[in-house]
């Protein structure tokens, strides 16, 4: 039971002390994270769910097998008792692996592994990376996206024409509707 308080009480300095910029979906909302099974390590101000963790912030939700938040370290002053000291800050990275996906109401990312910064506001999603939005598909090796200004940029595996693992993206244009409204 007190791992347990701990964890709750490092998750709330945590997320009580970031900015709303360096939030997962960029929202002032607080950051929901479940799983099977967490654990908490003050001394490193790390966090670790692990089984079907799942953190929800606003619209926005990272899902995964195992994620890791790491907290920056602050450092206290001498306190008055005369012992030191420090605490567990803001958020700098939440990592998630095995089955990452990230989805917002508007698109899907799904890879292998995906590190959130907070000081970027960016998820970077690795392995064999798919993201959807409407019926447009976009593939590749690597995919970094902005939570706040929504663009990102894919990297494949190989380069040249030819190659196998370049960027790949199947775009619909969109329809027009004709005289009486219906789509053409």
């Amino acid at each position: 039971m007190k791992s347990l308080i701990a964890m709750a009480a490092l998750m709330a300095a945590a997320v009580a002390a970031q900015p709303a910029a360096a939030q997962l979906g960029g929202s002032k909302s607080p950051i929901d994270i479940t799983a099977d099974e967490g654990e908490t390590h003050n001394a490193d101000c790390t966090a670790t769910w692990r089984g079907a963790a799942e953190a929800l912030q606003g619209t926005s939700r990272l899902r995964a097998d195992v994620m890791t938040a790491t907290m920056e370290r602050q450092t206290e002053k001498v306190k008055t008792s005369g012992s030191g000291g420090g605490g567990c800050g803001e958020l700098v990275t939440l990592e998630a692996k095995g089955s990452v996906y990230f989805v917002t109401p508007t698109r899907r990312v799904h890879g292998d592994r995906g590190v959130y910064d907070a000081a970027s506001t960016t998820v970077t999603i690795t392995g064999d990376v798919t993201a959807v939005e409407g019926d447009n598909v976009m593939r590749g090796a690597k995919m970094v996206y902005n939570t706040q200004t929504g663009e990102g940029h894919v990297e494949g595996g190989a380069k040249g024409l030819g190659a196998k693992n370049r960027p790949r993206g199947v775009f619909y244009p969109k329809q027009s509707p004709s005289k009486d409204g219906q789509p053409k």
